[in-house]
């Protein structure tokens, strides 16, 4: 892990598993479209390690590039998504001291920005159904990219609409492929330890710190 050296004028989130502790309920919603409705047979942890990146690429990755239409994509994506809303509506909430987190940030006036590869409906039904949209200077989404994570343009992108060099950003995020892209972006990442083991960011050099949620000693040192 690196230290850190300076005072960060932005931070950037990762929504699911890092504001959110929802992976949970994205994977339950895929086990049952790809078994239930697709006839795949596969495990949950088999559906799990699929969990990153546009919906699309979720499915061109199990199923190959031709199995689906564009219009079939479509639709079971939306169902996908509704059936994950569904089940995470009852335990909506924020990782706690997260709520308390931005406000300090605000009160600091560092900017913050989601960079995520949800799609607006799901960021909506998140940001808008906790009452954060407040705290947020800019939002990434997945329609708002060509390359999803782990590429860097969702980062660069949000660092951009806040007129922020990259290098002054820091990320959260609880994924490995998060956190390489927040590298390919040249900014320093903090890991949400909600969905991954600590073991899985061991080859990427850009961690700064590993976290259970936004109570951690660690982060006063961001302000």
């Amino acid at each position: 892990m690196q230290q850190l050296t300076f005072k960060p004028k932005a931070f950037l989130f990762d929504l699911n598993g890092t504001m959110i502790n929802d992976m949970e309920y994205h994977t339950m919603a895929w086990h049952s479209i790809m078994n239930d409705d697709l006839g795949a047979d596969l495990s949950y942890d088999s559906v799990k390690k699929e969990m990153y990146g546009k919906n699309h690429e979720v499915l061109e990755r199990v199923f190959g590039k031709d199995k689906f239409s564009a219009e079939e994509i479509e639709r079971l994506s939306i169902d996908k998504e509704k059936r994950y809303q569904a089940g995470y509506f009852p335990h909506l909430a924020l990782i706690d001291g997260l709520d308390h987190f931005l406000e300090r940030a605000k009160q600091a006036n560092i900017l913050m920005a989601i960079g995520s590869a949800a799609i607006p409906f799901n960021i909506d039904f998140v940001v808008d159904g906790l009452n954060i949209r407040h705290y947020l200077d800019a939002i990434v989404s997945a329609d708002d990219v060509k390359i999803s994570k782990p590429d860097a343009e969702t980062f660069i992108k949000a660092s951009q609409l806040l007129n922020i060099n990259p290098k002054d950003c820091v990320v959260f995020e609880d994924a490995p492929k998060g956190v390489e892209s927040a590298g390919h972006a040249g900014m320093k990442c903090i890991v949400l330890t909600t969905t991954h083991t600590i073991e899985e960011f061991d080859d990427y050099p850009n961690v700064l710190d590993f976290i259970t949620d936004y109570n951690a000693p660690i982060l006063n040192t961001l302000f």
